[in-house]
């Protein structure tokens, strides 16, 4: 046993009493039956209390780190990293359809979250899952398929500690990744869909204050070698230029730390994530805050907050803005409709972020804006239960897979009434 006070960016103090790496799936079983309270801990990429216990938290990294491929999925154990799971693929000539922006983060942590990429074809990480494998609250072990996986893929670790997923794979790809400036909010605006629909993956860096918006990064996937990007028309045609020099989205942070940009075709997993996976991600010591807002109500979700980024700017490292194809899992932000996703980078301020995202929460949820899972919001169950059609059956899931309730905490009573 190992003690873990804190998450990766130093925002939350676990209260768990210790931390189990077991070695087998048996051990996983041995230990719920022994555990009343018991959470699993992924990668530590959460920034609240959503991975915290009483009890036992259970690290997956010492699972064997096997990875089959079965036919056009890879079987992959839960506690791998997304990073790693792309140097496993890279030499089967395989990839994933995307991946986040932070290649540290583990596989079933991820996916159970709802944590994304970008592109307005692209579904989140979620999305990939065509199987899974968990130990429930009973100590049974069991592999979802079909129409009971959607109920249980994005369920924040309440349905028992995941052991295994199979995720779907397609041939290797490579992208280039391209950072524009100088596009100004009313040609966004103006032309927000063209923008967001430009290339496969595009994400939109912006401070909210100022005519500028900021930093447009672009990637597209190409079937050449090394090659210079071709300058994207609807960007140029809207006034914005091409970055001649490596950047990253936060000002003063060291660009070594991000992907490589400038045009130079790479191999999907080198490209798809902003950051380096040996490398810093983000700004460390941070909070975020993200929310799903329906692409039917994006422009009036970015003129709501744009009118409060002068209050946001002395708190706000930089917001980016996203695009989730819809899906049909059931607490997922995107389910049943495309989303636009503005996911804020806060300086590690809580009491002075707490008041600002209670203002976000009052102008985003009235347009049906759902918190990403694993960052900081304020809305409970109350509040959220009207956003999820399919919110019923997930605590009806849960209470059949969980009886004893013990992959419940804190965060799950406030947050899904549970």
């Amino acid at each position: 046993m190992v003690s873990v006070r804190t998450n990766w960016a130093g925002s939350h103090t676990y209260e768990a009493t210790d931390v189990v790496t077991p070695a087998s799936v048996t051990e996983v079983q041995e230990l719920i039956a022994a555990s009343p309270r018991i959470r699993a801990l992924g990668s530590r990429h959460s920034f609240t209390d959503l991975a915290d216990t009483p009890g036992v938290q259970v690290s997956l990294e010492g699972l064997p780190a096997t990875v089959e491929v079965i036919g056009d999925v890879v079987r992959v154990p839960a506690g791998l990293r997304y990073g790693d799971l792309a140097t496993e693929l890279v030499p089967r000539g395989l990839a994933l359809a995307n991946l986040a922006s932070l290649p540290h983060i583990s596989v079933a942590g991820a996916v159970a979250t709802g944590t994304h990429g970008s592109g307005r074809r692209n579904q989140s990480l979620a999305g990939a899952v065509r199987g899974m494998e968990l130990v429930t609250g009973t100590g049974e072990l069991v592999r979802l398929t079909g129409a009971e996986l959607t109920g249980a893929v994005v369920a924040m670790g309440t349905l028992g500690i995941v052991t295994s997923l199979d995720l779907a794979v397609e041939p290797a790809f490579e992208l280039t990744q391209v950072v524009y400036e100088g596009l100004s909010w009313t040609a966004l605006l103006d032309r927000l869909d063209e923008v967001l629909s430009c290339a496969y993956s595009v994400s939109v860096f912006t401070p909210w204050v100022g005519e500028d918006v900021g930093q447009v990064w672009v990637k597209a996937r190409t079937s050449t070698g090394s090659v210079t990007g071709e300058p994207v028309e609807v960007l140029v045609d809207a006034g914005a230029h091409v970055a001649t020099e490596q950047r990253h989205m936060i000002a003063g942070m060291a660009v070594e730390n991000t992907t490589p940009q400038l045009g130079v075709a790479g191999p999907w997993h080198e490209r798809l994530p902003h950051f380096r996976m040996g490398f810093l991600p983000s700004a460390g010591e941070e909070l975020q805050t993200e929310y799903l807002v329906p692409m039917s109500r994006a422009a009036e979700a970015l003129g709501a907050v744009r009118a409060l980024g002068e209050a946001m700017h002395e708190v706000l490292f930089v917001t980016e803005l996203r695009t989730i194809a819809a899906d049909d899992l059931w607490l997922s932000g995107a389910y049943g409709e495309d989303a636009i996703a503005l996911h804020f980078t806060w300086h590690r301020d809580p009491l002075r972020v707490q008041p600002l995202v209670d203002r976000l929460e009052e102008v985003l949820l009235p347009l049906g804006a759902r918190p990403h899972w694993g960052k900081v919001f304020r809305a409970h169950a109350d509040a959220l239960a009207p956003l999820y059609p399919r919110w019923s059956d997930f605590l009806d899931l849960a209470a059949r897979l969980d009886p004893e309730g013990r992959f419940r905490n804190a965060w799950t009573e406030r947050h899904l009434g549970i």
